[in-house]
């Protein structure tokens, strides 16, 4: 495999190699993979209690629309939330609302979006400093995407799928060219591109559309784990990652980590590294998984109460 999830997946084994403040544990990975290769999780679905179905048109700008703002854990405690769900849900659910009501936005009203707006639609007020900033955040990749429509698509969220050509690495180039997109980090001289969000819109897509039309994507199977802060968490439950002490206890406390710090960067390398060892262990076992359905599974794990019960890193920053 080349290209650029192949160069995801190497530079997360390099700094995977390297690194200082977190190790991977063979034993419990193996024991990881062999509960999954045992029990295989379903194929995911497109939830119509927590996400917008409406029209073809309408799911695929919900779709991208969401994507653009799938971000934000190092926020979410500040966040005012819908009962008994996550901060995720808690944005995914006030979008849907906003599509069902009214439709979506056109590329015009994406590019005039306000913090205000994007306040309203997640059920926020604008009290608390913090919260403003993430809002401020939404709003700029929300103006960005419809920027982007407005001057290379003609205000066309078909146009700007159908432009990838099927290729979800294609897909990831062109979400690319918006900045809070361009998720890469440096580790000593190591550029580490991980492009989280853009991978996922694919995943999500091929969900939405159960992998026909503006969800089929020749190259699926090659994305990668989506590198955030709940699936290294549930690798570090489950043993698989294991903390030096020191940053350890500093998760514990609920202190913020700095994105692109170091600690920072071996959390998401390691855990995609991690998802890729799972992947193989499962296969030598004979079953069937990809990164992708790995990341779902784990992903899933972590609404649990007793995986929200302990704390995760976060760090601040517009790509997880």
């Amino acid at each position: 495999m080349t290209g650029l999830f192949a160069t995801i997946r190497a530079r997360a084994a390099e700094v995977a190699r390297r690194a200082r403040f977190v190790a991977i544990d063979r034993a419990a990975l193996e024991r990881l993979a062999a509960d999954l290769a045992d029990d295989p999780p379903p194929p995911p679905i497109w939830d119509p209690a927590t996400h917008h179905v409406g029209t073809a048109p309408s799911r695929l700008a919900y779709v991208l629309t969401l994507d653009a703002i799938n971000f934000g854990s190092g926020w979410f405690p500040k966040l005012r939330k819908r009962a008994g769900r996550s901060g995720y849900f808690t944005v995914a659910m006030g979008l849907k609302d906003r599509f069902d009501a009214e439709g979506p936005w056109s590329a015009t009203e994406l590019a005039a979006l306000s913090p205000l707006d994007l306040a309203h639609v997640t059920g926020q007020t604008l009290e608390d400093p913090e919260v403003i900033e993430l809002m401020a955040l939404f709003a700029t990749a929300l103006n960005d995407l419809g920027t982007l429509l407005a001057s290379r698509y003609g205000g066309s969220f078909a146009a700007l799928v159908e432009a990838a050509g099927a290729r979800a690495e294609r897909l990831v180039a062109l979400l690319a060219e918006m900045p809070l997109y361009r998720d890469v980090s440096t580790y000593d001289d190591l550029e580490v591109p991980f492009y989280k969000r853009a991978q996922i819109t694919a995943a999500d897509l091929a969900i939405a559309f159960e992998g026909q039309g503006f969800g089929r994507f020749e190259d699926l199977d090659e994305l990668t784990c989506f590198a955030d802060n709940l699936v290294p968490h549930l690798l570090r439950c489950e043993g698989v990652l294991r903390h030096r002490a020191d940053l350890a206890a500093r998760i514990e406390r609920g202190e913020l980590l700095e994105h692109g710090s170091p600690e920072e960067v071996e959390i998401r390398a390691c855990g995609l590294h991690a998802v890729e060892e799972i992947v193989a262990a499962v296969r030598a076992r004979g079953g069937r998984t990809t990164a992708q359905l790995v990341d779902m599974t784990l992903w899933h794990r972590g609404q649990r109460p007793d995986s929200k019960a302990r704390p995760r890193h976060r760090a601040r920053c517009p790509y997880y």
